[in-house]
This record gives C-alpha cells, sequence and structure tokens, in this order.
C-alpha cells in the first residue's frame, strides 16, 4: 500500500525544489518565483483550471460545449457571449439556451459529486 501512495506522489512537485541558478550562482527555488508577484503563478492557474475544465466539458453533448464555450469564452474567444447572442448564433430561443446551460452546469457539478 506505501508504494502505491508513492507512485501517486511521483508526479508532485515541492515549491522549496531547485529550479535553477540565478547570475550570483544562488539557487532559486519555485517558490522564489511564485512570490516574486509575477504573472507567471498566475497564468500557471488559469491554465490548470483551463485544462480542469476542458476535461468536464469533453463529457457533453455536441451543443452544451458549444453553449458553455461560447458563454464563458472557453476555446480562448475574445469574449463571453449572452444568452440572447448565442440563441440568435444557432437559431434557438433564449430560454432554451438557458436550459441547455443549465443542464451542461448540473452535468459538471455532478461528475464533482456537488450538491446543485
Amino acid at each position: 500500500m506505501h508504494l502505491r501512495n508513492q507512485k501517486k506522489l511521483k508526479s508532485e512537485i515541492s515549491i522549496y525544489s531547485p529550479i535553477g541558478v540565478d547570475r550570483e550562482g544562488n539557487e532559486i527555488l519555485l517558490l522564489d518565483i511564485l512570490a516574486s508577484g509575477d504573472e507567471v503563478p498566475d497564468t500557471v492557474e488559469v491554465s490548470m483550471i483551463m485544462e480542469w475544465v476542458t476535461d468536464f466539458v469533453s463529457s457533453l453533448t455536441r451543443k452544451e460545449r458549444l453553449v458553455l464555450s461560447l458563454r464563458f469564452a472557453l476555446n480562448g474567444q475574445d469574449r463571453r457571449y449572452t444568452q440572447k447572442e448565442i440563441a440568435q448564433r444557432l437559431g434557438i430561443s433564449r430560454s432554451y439556451v438557458s436550459r441547455i446551460e443549465k443542464r451542461a452546469v448540473e452535468k459538471i457539478l455532478a461528475s464533482l459529486s456537488l450538491p446543485t
């Protein structure tokens, strides 16, 4: 059992892991980069969240994926569309877009085992 637990930790990295050396030869830790206030942590966090969302969205129907993608700019769109704009684009009613969006979000929450 211990070996199985260790295998899960194999891909994890400590924030105290050395990632390089600065100009003066001092070791740079991952923590130094994360605490520096650079945009790197934000970019990494957004990237991880988008990967996580993409995994969940892939289990939805094509129409559900399209509505969520347009509604929340999941595929790198420059903006988020309103339900009315999506309805016009797909040739369906705004209330139907709302139902599709609600059903998709409920599926995602169910897969997370969270109450709706």
